[in-house]
C-alpha cells in the first residue's frame, strides 16, 4: 500500500475519538492474543493478532496521542451490567473481539479523508477478526470435545435394533458421554434420519456423537467425529475432510496399530476385541494381558472393546482408569438405564 500523508483532523474531538478507539482496539487485541497464547496454546493465532496490534501501534500517531482526553472524559469508568456475566474465557474473547471490531469501524469512518492508511488497515484487520473468531470458537469446541472424551468411561456403540432412540436416551440419562452410531443394514436415507435423531439426543446431554466409518453421514448430521477401522479411509484424508475440531478414533488390534494411530494423530483408540464378540466374530480375542500391554504403550484415550459385559468386566478390575466400549451389554439389556449405571459404577470402583 502506498503511504499517504496524515492530515490532522480539523476538529480536535475527532482526534480524541481516534486516539480512544486505537487504544480500545489494541487493548482488546491484547486480551485476544493472550487467550490464544496461554489458553488455547495456539501460537499461530497469537502471532497473527500480535501483528495486527503492532500495525495499529505504528499508525497511532502523536497527533492522536496529544489530543487524548482522560480526566475530562465524561464517560470514563462507566461499565455495563453484562460485563459481569462473562463467566468463561470464550465469552471474554468474544466480547473483546466485538470491542475491537467496533473500535476499528469507528476509526474507519473518521479517518477516510485525513488518514487513509489507517483507514485501510483498520478495515482489513476488522474483517480478519471475523475470521479468527470462528477459528477460535472451533478450536475451543475441539478442546471441549477432547476433554469429554478423556473424562468418558463408558462408550456406547449402537447396533440395529428396535427402539434404538429410547435405548440411547436411557443410556445418556444414566451417564454415557459418547455414542457411536454403527449401522450396517438400513438405506442411507434411513441412516441419516436416525443419525440426526441420535445426534440431537447426545447434544441435549452434552455427550459426543460419533459415526462409524461413514464420513459423509458424519458431515451430513454434524457429528462430533468419526470412528475408523483398520481398513477404512486414511486418517490424514479424514482430518482434511472433517477439520481440526472433530474427533477421529481408530480401532486397533495390535501394538503396531496403536503406534500408527498415535503417529496419525488420532484422538482416541479402541483396543480389542478383549473377549469373544458377536460384532467382530472374525477377530480372535487379544486377551487381558495384551490389553494391559497396549494401554501401557499409549497416551491416547483408549477404550477396551469386544464382548465386555457386567460379568467379565470384573476380570479387568486391576486395570487403572479403565475405559470400555460396549454394545450388546446395553443395547440388548432389559433395562438400558440400570445396565449403564451398573457399568459406570463398576468402573468408578475399579
Amino acid at each position: 500500500m502506498k503511504s499517504m500523508p496524515v492530515t490532522p483532523p480539523s476538529d480536535n474531538r475527532i482526534a480524541q475519538l481516534i486516539d480512544a478507539n486505537l487504544d480500545r482496539a489494541r487493548e482488546g487485541l491484547r486480551v485476544m492474543e493472550d487467550w490464544c497464547r496461554f489458553g488455547l496454546k495456539r501460537s499461530d493465532f497469537s502471532i497473527q493478532i500480535k501483528d495486527w496490534r503492532q500495525q495499529l501501534g505504528v499508525h497511532h500517531h502523536n497527533i492522536y496521542r496529544k489530543a487524548r482526553l482522560t480526566s475530562n472524559d465524561p464517560a470514563m469508568g462507566i461499565s455495563h451490567p453484562l460485563q459481569a456475566v462473562r463467566s468463561t474465557p470464550e465469552a471474554v474473547f468474544i466480547a473483546n473481539s466485538s470491542r475491537v471490531q467496533e473500535a476499528l469501524r469507528v476509526i474507519e469512518e473518521f479517518t477516510r479523508i485525513t488518514d487513509p492508511n489507517l483507514c485501510e488497515i483498520a478495515s482489513k484487520i476488522r474483517y480478519e477478526t471475523y475470521e479468527i473468531e470462528i477459528k477460535v470458537l472451533n478450536t475451543t469446541e475441539g478442546i471441549n470435545k477432547r476433554q469429554t472424551l478423556r473424562d468418558c468411561s463408558v462408550y456406547l456403540v449402537t447396533t440395529n435394533t428396535r427402539n434404538l432412540e429410547d435405548i440411547v436416551l436411557q443410556s445418556l440419562k444414566a451417564g454415557v458421554k459418547i455414542v457411536q452410531y454403527r449401522e450396517k443394514f438400513l438405506h442411507d436415507n434411513e441412516k441419516i434420519s436416525q443419525a440426526k435423531c441420535l445426534a440431537s439426543l447426545c447434544k441435549k446431554f452434552n455427550s459426543l456423537f460419533i459415526v462409524n466409518d461413514r464420513i459423509d453421514i458424519a458431515l451430513a448430521v454434524d457429528a462430533d467425529g468419526i470412528h475408523l477401522g483398520q481398513d477404512d479411509i486414511p486418517t490424514k484424508i479424514a482430518r482434511e475432510l472433517l477439520g481440526t475440531e472433530k474427533i477421529i478414533g481408530r480401532s486397533t488390534h495390535c501394538l503396531e496399530d496403536i503406534k500408527n494411530a498415535e503417529k496419525e494423530c488420532c484422538d482416541y483408540i479402541g483396543i480389542g476385541p478383549i473377549f469373544s464378540s458377536k460384532t467382530k466374530k472374525q477377530l480372535n480375542p487379544i486377551g487381558i494381558d495384551y490389553l494391559k500391554k497396549g494401554l501401557s504403550e499409549t497416551l491416547l484415550p483408549a477404550f477396551a472393546i469386544g464382548g465386555i459385559n457386567n460379568l467379565n468386566i470384573r476380570k479387568l478390575n486391576k486395570i487403572n482408569n479403565l475405559r470400555i466400549a460396549v454394545s450388546n451389554a446395553i443395547i440388548n439389556s432389559n433395562d438400558p438405564f440400570s445396565k449403564t449405571e451398573e457399568l459406570i459404577k463398576l468402573l468408578r470402583c475399579n
